[in-house]
């Protein structure tokens, strides 16, 4: 069974604050009768839409993978790594916090046992629109407890107006909200353990108020000064023309964006095949030419697909070469997996 890029189809799943339309990036999602929150890209629920997997959930062909699919890095690993989700708002999400690992494993096992940190690419965002990135320096547990008691704890966090483009990284223990009218690309960590602070006494479809987490999320609020949220990302060069940017690199994932109107060719530099990659179509169409072959440059033997904006793919650990043929200005958001298992490893080798 070769290797070769396959389509993750998307779960679609209601929420409260969600839209009734989620064009321009699911146009046969519009006048909805439900509001539609979340699009998963990357559910383990997922079906894949072609090649050998065609019709298998993404989890089950996880298990069926091998090496050369997943990469040296998650040869090994029982559970798919990365959860990447579009996020429509047009109200307030509750502000909540994620746990980290540690916490997690310990107390959170019935769960899954594995804590969260995410980062958010602003794929959109209309005038005006806020979210909400972590505590103002000086917040202390008691102040913190104080200004919920009040319904005014919005005044403690560190407030964004977001636009296009803006990325934010929330590692797990930084308490966070995002406001309504924007669009949200979501890359996380395969959990989703939140913990509600504070919902804005809202209700859920059945009238009753949904439920808070206090107790849990001030055991893993991080009151200390942190250097996250809003992060700056660093050009992409190519042959010294700017393609996109790198947005963030940490334990558990590093993304990039790469944007172009024209032929784009890119080879990997020889070396094993580390971890797969996702690809996220944020804007644009067109064709993808790829080979498994180091020797395949600009050729592209082994095969091509066509992608369309809203789009996610999966694409092997081995791919040696691929090349972008554009229809439209297209925009594509790269993430790819890390294991932190390894960095610990490492850590303990005394590398």
């Amino acid at each position: 069974m070769k290797p070769e890029p396959f389509r993750i189809e998307p779960i679609f799943s209601p929420r409260l604050w969600g839209a009734r339309s989620l064009a321009p990036l699911f146009p046969e999602k519009s006048n909805l009768t439900e509001p539609l929150g979340e699009t998963w890209l990357t559910g383990v629920d997922c079906r894949i839409a072609n090649g050998p997997f065609a019709g298998k959930t993404l989890g089950q062909a996880w298990k069926e993978m091998t090496t050369a699919w997943r990469g040296l890095e998650f040869q090994d690993e029982a559970d798919f790594p990365l959860l990447l989700k579009f996020i429509f708002p047009t109200d307030k999400l509750s502000i909540q916090v994620h746990p980290d690992d540690t916490y997690a494993a310990a107390r959170e096992s019935a769960a899954g046992g594995k804590g969260k940190t995410e980062m958010w690419y602003v794929v959109s965002a209309e005038p005006g629109a806020r979210l909400l990135a972590g505590l103002k320096p000086g917040t202390t547990k008691d102040t913190f407890l104080a200004e919920l008691a009040d319904h005014s704890i919005e005044e403690l966090f560190l407030s964004y107006e977001v636009h296009a483009g803006d990325t934010f990284f929330i590692p797990a223990g930084m308490p966070h909200t995002i406001g309504p009218n924007m669009v949200i690309c979501e890359v996380q960590e395969y959990s989703d353990l939140t913990y509600r602070l504070y919902d804005y006494d809202r209700r859920d479809p059945n009238g009753k108020p949904r439920e808070l987490h206090v107790g849990k999320a001030l055991e893993v609020i991080n009151f200390g000064p942190s250097a996250s949220g809003k992060v700056e990302p660093r050009p992409h060069l190519i042959v010294n023309m700017k393609l996109g940017e790198y947005l963030v690199d940490c334990p558990y994932f590093s993304t990039e964006r790469l944007e172009f109107e024209d032929l784009v060719h890119f080879k990997m530099l020889p070396s094993p095949p580390i971890r797969f990659s996702l690809w996220v179509f944020l804007e644009g169409e067109g064709v993808v030419g790829w080979s498994c072959n180091p020797h395949d440059m600009y050729r592209y033997n082994s095969g091509d697909f066509q992608y369309k904006q809203g789009e996610c793919w999966l694409v092997p650990a081995v791919l040696a070469s691929h090349g972008y043929y554009p229809k439209k200005k297209t925009s594509v958001l790269i993430a790819s997996p890390r294991n932190p298992k390894l960095d610990v490893e490492k850590n303990s080798d005394g590398d």
